[in-house]
């Protein structure tokens, strides 16, 4: 016969639970009646029920479809929708089973590990959604995908895991993006505290926990502290991913805001530069890199057995934080004093190529044709052959429209 949970036991729950709602202040809940008039219809009304997947409070709804996840009102509810919910709501129902009585060790060790392995796939789901929404501004839509990585991590790692950094600084950033620096200081200390008792910890979570406070310190206007956890930010990454990735950009745009608010604009301008390179660069192999394969399925026969090609392609995080800095970029230097079509041209190009690759071609036939009218009235034009080319890439898509 099973033992009895004990008096302990139950005290950690609900201690589980108040932190939950305590460290998600956006997610408390609302005091006020749910009108099953305005309830939406995959949830359903309980007398009895678990706790608010947001805020750990006593919980009226269920989710119809799953049957596994509570709310405590609806707006709770369509905040869990629209930034997860809806993209992990069936994987939901085995990871919250509870596990069939299984009768060997083997057994019991593969319904372990699938388990794990399903908890960890919400993990990347999650964290890619809440990066994604960040990148495109919607922070706040940003959260609850951003707590259940957090949520999930716990379960997988352990509270005190080196894992669980990412999502402490992905709900750091949501947090400052929504105006809660406080709430944002507290997640950025939670990683920090990990960080500092981790002593082999990478530099790939140490560059981001700088980037964090990086960020939340430009955010607060406290420049000095910025430019210096931006320092170690840049030289983190770049140690870990190389001084030319895209890793270390972030830094660089950063980096660069500061100065340009300083009215530093000398320094602003030679940094928001360096980001461009790196961009183009990226972006340009990856071009290439996407045309090889298309020419060597093309050259595939039919009749053969399919032969695997591998195709390194971008994040949806990495297009939208993409997206984001190089347009940023564009729009400095268009709104600038001193033109440089030089450098406009190059950010132009930069986003021709990113369209393309996303397969916006209206956009990427636009910004390619801006590039190559300004280009055309320097004295050098190097890159003209360059732009050409991705315009005849992009006018070979069956579905351009300019």
């Amino acid at each position: 016969m099973p033992a009895r949970p004990t008096s302990a036991y139950f005290r950690r729950k609900r201690c589980c639970r108040h932190a939950a709602g305590a460290a998600f202040p956006y997610f408390r809940r609302k005091r006020i009646p749910v009108s099953t008039a305005t309830r939406p219809p995959l949830y359903e009304t309980l007398e009895l029920s678990g706790r608010c997947e947001l805020c750990g409070a006593a919980a009226r709804l269920r989710c119809e479809h799953c049957r596994v996840t509570y709310y405590c009102d609806v707006d709770h509810q369509k905040a869990d929708w629209v930034s997860i919910h809806e993209k992990i709501c069936q994987l939901l129902i085995p990871v919250r089973t509870s596990l069939p009585s299984l009768t060997t060790e083997e057994e019991r060790k593969h319904g372990v590990e699938q388990l794990v392995k399903r908890q960890k796939y919400i993990i990347d789901l999650a964290s890619s959604m809440a990066q994604k929404f960040i990148f495109n501004g919607k922070h706040k839509t940003a959260l609850p995908a951003a707590l259940h990585a957090l949520h999930f991590s716990t379960q997988v790692y352990g509270s005190s895991s080196v894992q669980l950094v990412p999502a402490y600084l992905l709900l750091a950033e949501a947090c400052i993006g929504a105006g809660n620096l406080q709430q944002a200081s507290n997640y950025l200390s939670q990683a920090q505290w990990i960080v500092l008792r981790t002593p082999d910890c990478s530099g790939a979570f140490q560059h981001r926990l700088h980037r964090g406070f990086g960020l939340l310190y430009v955010t607060d206007g406290n420049f000095d502290q910025a430019l210096y956890h931006l320092a170690k930010d840049i030289y983190f990454a770049s140690s870990t991913f190389g001084l030319k990735s895209v890793e270390v950009s972030g830094g660089y745009f950063l980096m660069a805001n500061v100065f340009f608010r300083q009215n530093k604009m000398d320094i602003a301008d030679s940094l928001y530069a360096e980001v461009t390179d790196i961009w183009h660069t990226f972006l340009a192999k990856s071009v290439q890199t996407q045309e090889r394969i298309r020419k060597l399925r093309a050259e595939m026969s039919p009749f053969t057995e399919d032969e695997e090609v591998s195709e390194d392609t971008m994040t949806e995080a990495q297009q939208a934080e993409a997206i984001q800095v190089l347009n940023a970029v564009l729009d400095i230097r268009e709104k600038a004093p001193k033109q440089q079509p030089g450098e406009t041209a190059r950010v132009l190009h930069a986003l021709a190529m990113l369209y393309y690759l996303i397969m916006d071609l209206s956009k990427a036939h636009e910004m390619g044709m801006k590039a190559f009218n300004l280009l055309k009235q320097l004295p050098e034009q190097e890159s003209l052959e360059a732009i050409s080319y991705l315009l005849k890439l992009i006018d070979s898509q069956p579905s351009c429209t300019k």
